[in-house]
């Protein structure tokens, strides 16, 4: 994700900070930081781009972790890599654990067995295509297909509910155009994802700040290519922070849209990083309204920390369980 430095700096945080934050379970956390802006952009990068090379052991996923006393839980929450700072993979996981999340996001198919060993699960794997390089241009569409159909058979056989596609950008294609050439090519696939029980999930980005030029930028367009696709396992990833910048009237999209929607992505707005009362966000009302839709998926939070990361994705998952 092409964000500015000065959107994305965030502060360093001392192995001391860290270790007090991990309170006990996961004190093993060793120089936590931040994850800078090229770090963040590369991880969202490497998702797209990266589709899973091989299938983790045919084991059903992992029970859900018992909630951390006092949390309500009807929000099933995630992390993003960015949110945890500069940390091991391990390290994530027991952060995961401690705090109550359910897995992580955009996770490689080699740590999956580490997701597992800790009661985790990727909660949005990675799939085919990029970013700039999506369904919208039919040339793409048998490599897209093909690293997505790997990506499934990956899941299914792991037990995770979820793979991330992209549209592409524009490059002059009309949007009525991109609606078509994309849904033609989540037909290809769309037959396999159900057999398999897993949702491909079109990734919502602005195209006003953060992703010039890509297509899938507002909820309207993904809701029409999902309703062409006519398929229970193609939805959209609705990113809360990138339709705020693109679109706002959020609540509003999300009940008008939500039989379209299998996952969601927090930020606050601006500058992409807490989402607590600085921003202009309220996430209660956001996920009160989520709640009362009876979503069964997961909100998985990706954001980049200003300031301890463990203690500021405490409060983020407290802000967001209601």
């Amino acid at each position: 994700m092409s964000r500015s430095s000065g959107q994305e700096r965030a502060e360093q945080v001392t192995r001391r900070e860290l270790l007090a934050g991990l309170a006990g379970g996961a004190a093993a956390a060793m120089g936590a930081g931040a994850l800078a802006a090229p770090a963040f952009a590369a991880a969202r990068e490497s998702a797209a781009a990266a589709a899973p090379g091989a299938a983790a052991p045919a084991t059903a996923a992992p029970a859900a972790p018992a909630q951390p006393p006092g949390l309500k839980g009807r929000i099933k929450q995630a992390g993003c890599p960015g949110v945890f700072g500069k940390t091991t993979f391990e390290q994530k996981c027991q952060i995961c654990k401690d705090l109550g999340l359910h897995g992580v996001d955009l996770v490689d198919v080699k740590d999956w067995p580490t997701l597992k060993k800790y009661g985790l699960i990727c909660t949005m794997g990675r799939g085919g295509g990029g970013i700039g390089k999506g369904f919208n241009r039919k040339e793409n569409h048998d490599e897209i297909v093909a690293s997505l159909r790997t990506a499934i058979e990956a899941a299914a056989e792991a037990g995770f509910p979820n793979i991330i596609c992209f549209s592409g950008n524009r490059a002059g294609l009309a949007d009525d155009a991109g609606i078509e050439n994309c849904a033609e090519g989540l037909k290809k696939i769309a037959a396999f994802a159900e057999e398999k029980k897993i949702n491909v999930c079109m990734e919502l980005l602005n195209s006003k700040r953060n992703h010039k030029d890509y297509q899938c930028d507002r909820t309207a367009w993904g809701a029409e290519v999902c309703k062409r696709v006519g398929s229970p396992r193609v939805k959209l990833l609705y990113d809360i922070y990138h339709m705020q910048v693109q679109e706002g009237d959020v609540i509003a999209t999300i009940r008008e849209f939500f039989p379209y929607i299998g996952h969601f992505h927090t930020a606050g707005v601006p500058g992409r990083h807490e989402p607590d009362e600085t921003q202009e966000l309220y996430y209660p009302a956001i996920m009160r309204a989520i709640v009362d839709l009876k979503f069964e998926g997961y909100v998985a939070h990706e954001y980049g920390p200003t300031r301890d990361a463990v203690e500021s994705l405490r409060k983020a998952i407290a802000i967001c369980d209601v």
